[in-house]
């Protein structure tokens, strides 16, 4: 393997001269540039990416922290920083760290080792004391870590609020709601919009709620409990459509026809939701341009961090399909 002695050699200049040509700083007669560009191309050379990166203070890598790479809005969410990272010549790396504390804050401290220059996070776990003294630029998607972090999320208390109160036009007279994780603020901002709509309703109780943990295990298991303890439910909001799937194959299980007997809807926008028979109603969220937004965040975060902290958010939009009655 050539190193860049090995091109300064051959092409007769010093090392540093070979250095400045990679790095395209400092000045190199335009005669010199091109015969050391030969010799690089003759020889295979490729520089060492740590070197450079020490060289100039930046690696070119960001990386994106999800809590669970099975669900598929994150897959979704990724390709979309990553095309944005693409774009901007910068390599992106994914880390799942299966929504642990532990995961999250050992993927922290190995990214900054690798001088990593920013981050994507999405967690539920972080305070603000735990990125305190991480002065990597960061972007936190969905839930606020630190005043000190930039924010893109969407209405998620509206959009609750808009899928109850459609279920409510389509005819539901009881609705439950399958909740995400309690330590998930995007999970508590769609529970809050489900009680605006009916905490004051006479037929409400504590158990018309349970934890899905926004997987779909956990989501079929509640929904039969809730379905078997409260047979006369006929409207079921799900805080994310991995969910609404899970109750779905639940309801089929008991019995229930989907939606004469029992109206689902869902929360995200992905595409598996699509898939089912029937497919979910669903509000949807701009899932890549979540992901873009945050990436073009970073890379500006990245180029300037002395600028004003931006907190966006993004608007759900209701897709009707076949998992809710017809008015």
């Amino acid at each position: 393997m050539s190193t860049i002695r090995d091109v300064a050699k051959q092409a007769s200049v010093s090392v540093a001269t070979v250095s400045r040509v990679i790095n395209q700083s400092g000045y190199v007669h335009i005669k010199t540039k091109e015969r050391v560009e030969k010799v690089i191309k003759q020889l295979n050379y490729q520089p060492n990416d740590v070197a450079r990166s020490l060289y100039k203070g930046r690696s070119k890598m960001v990386a994106l922290l999800v809590p669970d790479i099975m669900n598929p809005f994150f897959p979704q969410l990724a390709r979309a920083v990553e095309d944005v990272a693409s774009k901007y010549g910068y390599t992106f790396v994914l880390c799942n760290t299966d929504d642990e504390k532990e995961k999250e804050l050992a993927y922290l401290n190995a990214l900054r080792q690798k001088s990593v220059d920013g981050m994507i996070i999405v967690s539920s776990k972080l305070s603000q004391e735990d990125v305190s003294d991480i002065t990597t630029p960061m972007i936190a998607l969905d839930r606020k870590i630190s005043i000190d972090i930039d924010l893109v999320t969407v209405n998620n208390q509206d959009g609750a609020q808009q899928a109850v109160r459609f279920l409510m036009q389509k005819g539901c007279q009881r609705i439950g709601h399958i909740c995400g994780p309690e330590n998930a603020s995007s999970s508590k901002a769609r529970l809050k919009g489900y009680l605006d709509v009916v905490k004051n309703e006479p037929w409400f109780s504590s158990g018309y709620i349970r934890s899905g943990k926004y997987g779909f295990e956990a989501a079929f298991e509640a929904t039969k409990k809730m379905l078997t303890e409260h047979p006369d439910i006929d409207g079921l909001f799900a805080a994310n459509d991995l969910m609404a799937v899970g109750a779905l194959k639940a309801a089929e299980q008991l019995g229930y026809r989907v939606p004469d007997d029992l109206s689902i809807i869902g929360f995200d926008g992905i595409g598996i939701g699509k898939a089912t028979k029937p497919a979910i109603t669903t509000m949807a969220q701009p899932i890549y341009e979540i992901g873009a937004t945050a990436a073009e965040m970073l890379i500006t975060r990245i180029q300037d961090t002395t600028i004003p902290i931006t907190e966006k958010e993004l608007r759900v939009k209701l897709i009707e399909r076949g998992s809710t009655r017809v008015s």
